[in-house]
Parts: C-alpha cells; sequence; structure tokens
C-alpha cells in the first residue's frame, strides 16, 4: 500500500473508532473478510505459449466463475497457448485447462477444468452499482506470488484506452494491478466482483474489464463465440480545427478516412471525408483519439441486419443515409506454422487494411525463421503467397493440402506478392527430417 493511501486508511480507521464502530464493523475487518471469502476462487494460470518458433510461459490470474470449473481470465494471458494449466488455492495439483474461447476486442478468455468436487465460485455485482470513490480491493498472483490483495478506490468510469482493436470502457483503479495480476478479480467491499482486471499502466493506474461486459461476452463464448455489427469505415476524430475548417464549428462526430469495399457502409454509399454525426437516435460525439471508442462500441453493440439512420455531413451539407449493420469480420487472424519454416496468417479485413496488401486472396507471411529453407530462399515478413507448386492458394486451408502434398519433396517453389512484384522462390529443404526433427526438440524443451 503506498503512504498515501496508509494514512486515508488509517484516518477511516480513527473516524470509525471515534464514532463508537464496534471492531467487527470496521474497514479492517471488513478488508479482511472479503479477502478470505474472495481470495479461494482466484487461480493461478501457466500458459506455454508459441512466439514464432519458440515457445515461452506465460502466468497470470484467473477467477473461477461457476462451481462447475468455468474459469475467467485475459485473453492476452492465453493467446497462442498450447497448452494452459490452472492452478486452485488450497489444491496441490494442476488442472489442465481447455479454452472454451477468447476475444481479443475485450481481452477476456473462457477457460474450463474438469475437477471431482464443486469449485468455490465467485459472486459477481453490477458496474451501475460502482461509485467514482468507492474501496476496492484488487486480488491476484503478481510476478507469481499467489493471492496478493491490493486496496485502493475506483478512480474513474468509462475510461477509453488508445489500444488498438480494444472496445472496453474501463473502470480504474488504484489498486495494484501488476504483472501476473492480469486476470484476477476487482472486488468491493461486499465482495462482490465488479471487474476484471486487464492491465496497469504505472504506478496506482490499472484499468479493469466492468463486470457487465465479462458476464455478457463469457455467455457469449459459451455458446460458440461473439458476434458483433460492423460499419466497414476506418474513422478519425472530428476535431475543433476540422469542424471549424469545414463550416460547422458546433458539429461533432466522426471523420470517415476510408470505407471496405463491399461493406455495409459502401452499399450505403458512404464514402472519404463524410462526418457522421448521427447514429441512429444517438449523437456521434469525438473530438480526441480516446474518444472514438464510445461510437466504435455504439457500432459494435448494433445487431447484425439492424438498419440504422445516419446524420452525415457531406460537402457543407447535412444528410441522411439508411446503413443495414453486417457482421464484424474475423479479428484476430488465424496462424498455421509449416515444416520449411515460415508462418502464415490468414487474411482478415483488419489484416488486409493494417498491411496495406495488394491482394486479398492468398496468406500473410508472418515469421520467416532464421537459417530455414524459407530464409535461404529469400521469402521475407510482409510477403503474400499466392501458390505453391502450381497449386493456387487462396486461404490457409489452400495452404495446409499444399504443403502436406509436397511434405517428401526436397524442393518447393512458391510464388509470392511483394509489392506490386510476384516473386518465385524455390525452397530448399536440405538436411533430413530426422535431422530437423532433433534440432526442433533441442530448442524447445517443452515440445512433446
Amino acid at each position: 500500500m503506498n503512504p498515501g493511501l496508509a494514512c486515508i486508511v488509517a484516518m477511516a480507521w480513527l473516524l470509525a473508532a471515534s464514532a463508537g464502530a464496534h471492531p467487527a464493523d470496521s474497514l479492517e475487518e471488513r478488508i479482511v473478510a472479503v479477502s478470505e471469502a474472495v481470495t479461494p476462487s482466484v487461480v493461478h494460470i501457466s500458459s506455454v505459449v508459441r512466439v514464432n518458433d519458440r515457445r515461452n510461459v506465460v502466468t497470470g490470474s484467473g477467477l473461477i466463475a461457476r462451481a462447475d470449473g468455468l474459469v475467467l481470465t485475459n485473453q492476452h494471458v492465453v493467446d497462442k497457448a498450447v497448452k494452459v494449466e490452472v492452478t486452485v488455492p488450497g489444491r496441490k495439483r494442476r488442472y489442465p485447462a481447455e479454452i472454451v474461447g477468447t476475444d481479443p476486442q475485450t481481452d477476456l478468455a473462457v477457460l474450463r477444468i474438469s475437477s471431482d468436487e464443486p469449485l468455490p465460485a465467485a459472486t459477481f455485482g453490477k458496474v451501475d452499482d460502482v461509485r467514482v470513490g468507492q474501496w476496492v480491493l484488487a486480488i491476484g498472483n503478481p510476478y507469481g506470488l499467489d493471492g496478493t490483495v491490493s486496496l485502493g478506490i475506483v478512480s474513474a468510469k468509462g475510461r477509453n484506452l488508445e489500444v488498438p482493436g480494444l472496445l472496453n470502457d474501463f473502470i480504474q483503479t488504484d489498486a495494484m494491478i501488476d504483472r501476473g495480476s492480469s486476470g484476477g478479480p476487482l472486488v468491493d467491499l461486499e465482495g462482490r466482483v465488479i471487474g476484471l482486471n486487464s492491465r496497469g499502466q504505472g504506478r496506482g493506474i490499472g484499468f479493469t474489464i466492468p463486470v457487465d461486459t465479462v458476464l455478457q461476452v463469457m455467455a457469449e463464448l459459451e455458446n460458440g463465440g461473439v458476434e458483433r455489427g460492423w460499419l466497414g469505415t476506418s474513422i478519425q476524430a472530428l476535431s475543433r480545427e476540422l469542424a471549424s475548417y469545414l463550416g460547422v464549428p458546433d458539429a461533432t462526430g466522426v471523420i470517415v478516412n476510408g470505407v471496405s469495399e463491399g461493406s455495409p457502409a459502401a452499399r450505403a454509399g458512404l464514402r472519404a471525408g463524410d462526418v457522421m454525426t448521427g447514429f441512429g437516435e444517438q449523437d456521434v460525439d469525438a473530438e480526441k483519439d480516446e474518444d472514438l471508442g464510445k461510437f466504435q462500441r455504439q457500432v459494435a453493440a448494433t445487431a447484425p441486419g439492424t438498419e440504422v439512420r445516419l446524420q452525415i455531413l457531406r460537402d457543407g451539407r447535412f444528410r441522411k443515409v439508411n446503413v443495414t449493420i453486417g457482421t464484424q469480420p474475423k479479428v484476430e487472424p488465424e496462424e498455421e506454422e509449416t515444416d520449411l519454416g515460415f508462418h502464415v496468417q490468414e487474411i482478415t479485413e483488419g489484416l488486409y487494411r493494417s498491411e496495406r496488401l495488394p491482394v486479398r486472396e492468398g496468406v500473410f507471411v508472418a515469421f520467416v525463421a532464421p537459417g530455414s529453407p524459407a530464409a535461404r530462399a529469400n521469402l521475407f515478413i510482409g510477403d503474400v503467397i499466392v501458390d505453391i507448386d502450381g497449386h493456387e492458394i487462396e486461404d490457409l486451408g489452400d495452404l495446409r493440402r499444399a504443403v502436406a502434398r509436397a511434405e517428401d519433396q526436397r524442393r518447393v517453389l512458391i510464388r509470392a506478392r511483394r509489392g506490386k512484384d510476384l516473386r518465385f522462390l524455390l525452397l530448399d529443404r536440405g538436411a533430413p527430417s530426422s535431422t530437423k526433427s532433433e534440432a526442433k526438440r533441442a530448442s524447445d524443451p517443452t515440445a512433446e
């Protein structure tokens, strides 16, 4: 606890004592009681994750959401995990965990473990009951120190972080959220979970995913996945200076700076330079980049197939445009590792736009192992593979089949797009497969 907070707690204790409060009703006793009640539900998570051609161990925290073995944690704790284990307080064994589902846009993941007896599940509150200034506890395993409890207050609600792809309006707290605390709960002094801790940002500044978001995403992941609305635009904030330049100094909204081909926005006739000032019955207001999250959440929360009336500003005139919201394309690209020394990702809408790719068909080279056949053939990260040995590659399925066909071949010819150029690259396996397998085992102690 930091010195300033310690003084505040001491003052609260003295005020309670001077008011004749019974010790059992004191702040200290309440903190102890809540800690003892909630800590058994906070688990330790260990993940073996794939990072290019290596395997690393990542540790974090989690929360038992149901007695039947459903566990909540952060997506970044189990991202690219090939093996996940959960340790429950008071039990000596490690439970192998199944990843039920993950949602990178809220940084949430749902795991399932199997136990012969019921597990101690947490109790959940509501975000509407959370007040700025109220006492809270953060519980987790910072730096591997299991069952660590930190006291603080709710510093703010509805925080938008400028983290690409995140949709949360976070709860901010000064209860310590350090490395390894990710996935642990933030609880009120009634012992109710009000959020799942996601990230710290310096001393005394931590961010927690609100409990309503946690429970909604958990239910959707259990039912097969999260479905969100999609408009198909890239946007930027409408600053006061831009609004004044456009001749509408009092207007609020977001500027469309790109429209995806074939998207709902494209079908509705939106184009770069339009200013969206209204979405359905709600005004759009984003004067700074950190304000963009509110509009992105409005769109994401709209059910696909819903017709929405947009108010836009174009060429100095306001007009109405009807748009039918689509289903958001996959955000996290699936990845495939090959025995030729390279990894590829499927080309999602986001990857196509962020990498400014020349084509949508093919697979994106995300990693090339030094000294591998791919490296020796000068395959580069960022290349888009469109053909292997005369077999056209449009997606990961095509790639898997082509690599399987070439499994016993020493040399493999790849055609790859690099910018506007088409490259012909001849990969030579060189070493026998047994030698490569032994080298892989030697460099990867977690391989089985």
